[in-house]
């Protein structure tokens, strides 16, 4: 997609927020257990490089703020494989991997866990078939 098709020059996703309630607890879950690169971290909030987009973990500002925030979906080329050593980390499925959808070329996978915080997220694998 051009961005001239997206009208006001937006041309990629550069951060994405999750609520966070105790840093370090969330910090460590983020480094430790999914193995995103912790890019620094500066009073109560935390910095990650996501595939290039950039992840912040921060405290709700104000009490309308605190709720669980949008799913974030971490792509992976083995769903089963990422499914299995999380679990052994101890991470909290909702469900083993599943088919969400078989599209023409490809089908889309998903598994959805919880995070230390509680927002629900989401593994995510588009397998190719063979021809």
């Amino acid at each position: 997609m051009s961005t001239a098709t997206l009208g006001i020059g937006i041309s990629r996703l550069g951060q994405v927020s999750v609520n966070v309630h105790n840093l370090e607890r969330a910090v460590s879950f983020y480094r430790d257990t999914l193995g995103l690169p912790l890019l620094f971290t500066t009073g109560d909030l935390g910095f990650f490089n996501c595939g290039g987009v950039r992840l912040m973990l921060t405290p709700p500002e104000k009490p309308e703020f605190d709720h669980p925030g949008s799913v974030l979906y971490f792509v992976v080329a083995d769903i089963e494989g990422a499914y299995s050593q999380l679990v052994a980390k101890g991470v909290k499925f909702v469900a083993k991997p599943h088919l969400i959808a078989k599209l023409p070329d490809h089908d889309l996978w998903m598994a959805f866990f919880h995070d230390t915080e509680g927002n629900l997220q989401a593994l995510m694998s588009e397998v190719k078939r063979s021809a």
